[in-house]
């Protein structure tokens, strides 16, 4: 068990950093900060891809010097899906921040349980 940690050690990262955010997105009741713990979350499942996608003692997908054996390249599909996924998690990250802009001006507070007790308070 101990040896395997210390050799899939940025898998082990990654589990604890996607734990992190999810607890954070689950505990927290600013907008805020559960917009920091879903980042997180983000952050943990990219860097879980990027250490499933590499493999030790390959290079980048790119023909150089005429080496065309696949066996001399890593796969460049974790990579692709990573670059994939940021662009969409700035892309929700900005539209969450937007809402919460929104939010705040409405209720002048970012607290999402004193956001559903005015709304309760209003008879929404």
């Amino acid at each position: 068990m101990g040896a395997n940690l210390f050799t899939n050690y940025g898998e082990a990262v990654a589990m604890i950093l996607f734990g992190i955010g999810f607890a954070n997105l689950l505990l927290q009741k600013n907008m805020i900060k559960k917009i920091i713990g879903l980042n997180i979350m983000d952050t943990a499942v990219y860097l879980f891809l990027a250490e499933k996608g590499y493999i030790n003692g390959r290079v980048a997908p790119i023909v150089v010097d005429g080496v065309q054996d696949a066996q001399a390249y890593i796969n460049p599909i974790p990579s692709g899906l990573v670059l994939t996924g940021i662009v969409v998690s700035v892309s929700v990250t900005a539209l969450m921040l937007a809402i919460t802009i929104r939010l705040y001006g409405r209720y002048h507070t970012l607290n999402l349980d004193e956001i559903s007790a005015q709304l309760k308070k209003e008879g929404r």
